[in-house]
Formats: C-alpha cells, sequence, structure tokens
C-alpha cells in the first residue's frame, strides 16, 4: 500500500482551524487539538449568545420606556395595555429612541394611550 502524506487538503484544514483561534489564549491558539475544542465551544457559545442578545435589548428598551412613562406619570404597562387597546403598533425600539430622542412625540403618544 502507498504511503499517504500530510497532504494538501489536511494542512489546509488545520490551517483553517488554526486561523479561526488566532487571539486565543494559550495552547488553544496554536495546538491542533486544544484549538478544535476551543472552536466548538466558541461556536456553541456565539450561538446562544446571538439569542441572549436579543432577549437582554428588549429588557433595556423596557427600562427606558418605563423610566420615561413614569416621568409622565404612567406605568409602562399601562402604557403598554392602552398602545394595544388604541390599535398603536409601534414596537419596543421605536418606543425607546422615542423617549430618548424625542420625548415631546413621546408624550403625544403617552396622552393618546391615556385617553379613553
Amino acid at each position: 500500500m502507498a504511503r499517504v502524506k500530510g497532504g494538501k487538503i489536511s494542512q489546509k484544514r488545520r490551517k483553517n482551524i488554526l486561523r479561526q483561534t488566532k487571539g486565543f489564549r494559550w495552547g488553544r491558539k496554536s495546538k491542533l487539538r486544544l484549538a478544535k475544542e476551543a472552536i466548538f465551544h466558541a461556536g456553541r457559545y456565539a450561538f446562544r449568545d446571538r439569542r441572549a442578545k436579543k432577549r437582554e435589548f428588549r429588557r433595556l428598551w423596557q427600562i427606558k420606556i418605563g423610566a420615561a412613562a413614569k416621568s409622565l406619570g404612567f406605568s409602562y404597562s399601562r402604557l403598554q395595555h392602552g398602545l394595544k387597546q388604541k390599535n398603536i403598533e409601534i414596537d419596543r425600539k421605536i418606543l425607546s429612541q422615542l423617549a430618548q430622542k424625542h420625548p415631546e412625540i413621546f408624550r403625544q403618544i403617552v396622552e393618546t394611550a391615556k385617553a379613553k
């Protein structure tokens, strides 16, 4: 049987793995076995945290909206309930931006949600 040397494809695969672990600490940046393990864990964390980031931003928007609504004498939950009853469909991201950058427009929205 012919002897198999470390061919181009294997070298390319190893080089790609080590390229992905650039900047990692200790042996995980230079040793193939440790690098593979590090890439595996990094991928899992990245997948998980892309979803966690969405949750964190939603919480932040809720806090900003709640603080702005409190300054106008209204609670966050009552504001959301009022908006839903009036069929005003503005998502939390836009509401928080309005509360922060355009308080007059936010005040008008709150007044609309208050009105019965």
